[in-house]
């Protein structure tokens, strides 16, 4: 544990990535304070260590931020089509609130600031290295404001440690769970219903597993920033595998116990891009798992109960049924 970061804010903590990393800091010995609405539920363990504060991001004030070492900015309205639901509240709160907090975590002399933003930002990419130079060119709401938020965070960028991760598509379990992002989703429609529906199929997505994403997290806490010329020590891809949707079906089929029949359908989501990650590898990070491995464990799950239909597992179904 870096010893000078102790006390860590975690925006969005009650999300699917954020319950799980708010887990692991807390055994890692961190006091962790957690700001979300917790729309898709509250799976938090109460802990001494961990303070909730159950508020909408647009919300945030100075005394939320008190004796706040490391803010790890995850809260967004996420995924594509949940951010056309409602272009207004995706800006609000992907590019306003970021705004606002940025400028709080200033004031009251936070000393880390870590966003999350998203590997999507590129678009439509047929180079076979998507490196972090390449240009932006989103095609939704949601890429164009996370571009937007990190154009506002780098703005602040002499004043703050500033880190921006973008993640490739995130899989694995949380109880929290996701069943609308590809890996997951796929490995629950074959486990339910014995097919896979691919649409499209030959676009190219990357992927990572959950506990890599943690992994990138903590290693950004703890790790210095030092000026360096060769590389630029701020944006950061994360993603490791580059996968066609068709061929995540066809090991899914391979992995779990129940062969599925995979239908492949017409899709109007032309999103197809790869992602290098060789900066991040360059300056030490090391990736452990792969897409077997959420595979894996979402059917271990699925088999306990724990990964089933749920609304709140869909976030456009969960944002929908609460007017957003």
């Amino acid at each position: 544990m870096n010893h000078k970061i102790k006390n860590i804010l975690v925006t969005g903590g009650g999300g699917y990535i954020g319950t799980n990393l708010v887990r692991n800091l807390l055994e890692e010995g961190y006091k962790v304070r957690v700001i979300d609405t917790f729309w898709f539920g509250d799976h938090l363990k109460k802990n001494k260590n961990l303070k909730i504060l159950k508020k909408d991001m647009r919300n945030i004030a100075e005394k939320d931020l008190e004796k706040i070492d490391c803010i790890l900015h995850l809260a967004s309205i996420a995924n594509d089509p949940a951010a056309e639901l409602d272009a207004g509240l995706t800006w609000d709160v992907n590019v306003l609130a970021t705004y606002k907090l940025i400028n709080i975590a200033i004031k009251k002399k936070v000393k880390k600031f870590i966003f999350a933003s998203s590997g999507s930002v590129y678009g439509i990419k047929k180079e076979k290295k998507v490196t972090e130079n390449l240009s932006l060119e989103p095609v939704s709401e949601y890429n164009k404001s996370k571009i937007i938020g990190e154009r506002l965070l780098l703005s602040y960028k002499k004043y703050i440690d500033l880190v921006i991760l973008r993640p490739a598509t995130v899989c694995g379990y949380s109880p929290s769970m996701r069943l609308d992002v590809t890996v997951n989703a796929l490995t629950f429609g074959a486990l339910k219903n014995k097919q896979i529906k691919v649409f499209g199929g030959k676009q190219i997505r990357p992927n990572l597993h959950m506990a890599d994403m943690i992994k990138a997290y903590k290693f950004f806490i703890n790790r210095k920033i030092k000026k360096n010329k060769t590389i630029d020590q701020t944006i950061f891809n994360v993603g490791f595998e580059n996968i066609s949707i068709l061929n995540i079906a066809k090991t899914i089929n391979k992995i779990i116990k129940v062969k599925s029949k995979i239908l492949v359908q017409a899709s109007n989501d032309p999103r197809s891009y790869r992602q290098n990650s060789n900066r991040l590898l360059k300056i030490g990070f090391k990736k452990d798992r792969n897409i077997n491995d959420a595979i894996k464990e979402i059917e271990e799950k699925f088999y306990k109960n724990k990964v089933k239909y749920n609304n709140k597992f869909f976030r456009i179904n969960t944002l929908k049924m609460i007017g957003k």
